[in-house]
């Protein structure tokens, strides 16, 4: 018999964060930096790092977007589609930049192949990303397994899933880092097509307190229109915030630039769109359909005004709470609900 789950679930849009006495005098004061120790993995990332990742998709994980995001210390996972070659280029070009990237990979055999000769080409990554429409397959719990097996010392992180008991299966077969979120992108249409996803931030909540009992952490992965978007989620208990439509449309993204009315835009799609998989897989495989769509953004220039209105609304909300670290966010954060019952507080 199906199952209905009557208990309230909500998405960023649903809460605010309640202000809170504070004792910061200055935004400058906030330290965004955080250091990860890792429940598997040898490699580290950088002691600066900020936890802000670009998608890996191919119109925003970009050898560009790299390059310019480390220059603020974040983080890009590199799309799966360059070649071994070009990855050979790009990381002796720029050494310094291989610490903040993240190598991407499929789950075929072929995909292993490649991935290990990115990593020899580019020892300095220190991080794989394993990324599938659904984390729930065993196939992928399996192959989790695989990779931790292949490549014992590498951060690892996979997804995506929604459910505390996926992200504990995950971690227990070897992912350092959890991917948390079904359908919450701008250009994801999961929800539409299969009825399937979960509100974003409840989805945080709950992962985050399932990983960080296994000594794992995850990745708050889409949802984000705005800077107090990246906020909820880090207050939410998220280790990193992963974002793709708001780093869209710049010169740094992929994408075609086209001009309509004397406006510029840029085309940016989802990985499960049909515009993808044309480009990717010669077309729609007749026993599935589409879950993303295709959308022209706005052209919005440089990334790095983009980076810098990012990362001064989150010291913004750090010194509205009181919180002099990153990592204090998720303990000096009570969400306000807004949406229908206006009484409702959730710490």
């Amino acid at each position: 018999m199906p199952h209905l789950d009557h208990s309230v679930r909500l998405d960023f849009k649903d809460v605010l964060i309640r202000p809170k006495r504070s004792t910061i005098r200055s935004r400058a004061d906030v330290d965004l930096s955080r250091h990860f120790h890792f429940k598997y993995a040898k490699k580290t990332l950088p002691e600066d790092v900020i936890p802000i990742i670009s998608a890996n998709m191919d119109t925003i994980g970009t050898f560009e977007m790299a390059i310019a995001l480390s220059q603020h210390k974040l983080l890009t996972a590199i799309h799966k589609h360059y070649s071994v070659e070009e990855w050979l280029v790009f990381g002796a070009d720029h050494p310094d930049v291989l610490p903040y990237v993240i190598a991407s990979c499929g789950m075929m055999e072929d995909d292993i192949i490649r991935l290990r000769q990115v990593l020899d080409v580019c020892p300095a990554v220190p991080a794989i990303c394993l990324d599938v429409a659904n984390g729930y397959s065993e196939h992928f719990v399996e192959f989790v397994k695989t990779v931790r097996e292949k490549f014992p010392d590498h951060i690892i992180m996979a997804g995506n899933v929604v459910t505390g008991e996926m992200v504990e299966q995950l971690i227990l077969n070897g992912a350092d880092i959890i991917k948390v979120g079904i359908g919450p992108g701008s250009v994801c249409t999961t929800r539409r097509q299969t009825g399937v996803g979960y509100p974003q931030l409840s989805a945080v909540l709950e992962c985050a307190d399932a990983a960080h009992g296994l000594k794992g952490h995850i990745i708050s992965d889409g949802g984000c229109t705005c800077p107090g978007d990246v906020s909820k989620g880090f207050g939410a208990g998220a280790d990193f915030v992963m974002l793709g439509g708001m780093f869209a449309g710049h010169d740094q993204s992929g994408g075609e630039l086209v001009e309509r009315d004397g406006k510029k835009y840029k085309i940016f799609y989802g990985m499960s769109s049909t515009t993808a998989m044309k480009k990717h897989a010669g077309g729609v495989a007749n026993y599935r359909s589409s879950e993303g769509k295709t959308v022209e953004v706005p052209y919005r220039g440089n990334v790095h005004d983009t980076v810098k209105d990012i990362l001064g609304g989150v010291r913004s909300t750090c010194t509205y709470v009181g919180a002099e670290k990153l990592k204090e966010l998720p303990r000096r954060t009570t969400f306000i609900r807004v949406t229908m019952q206006l009484n409702n507080v959730f710490t």
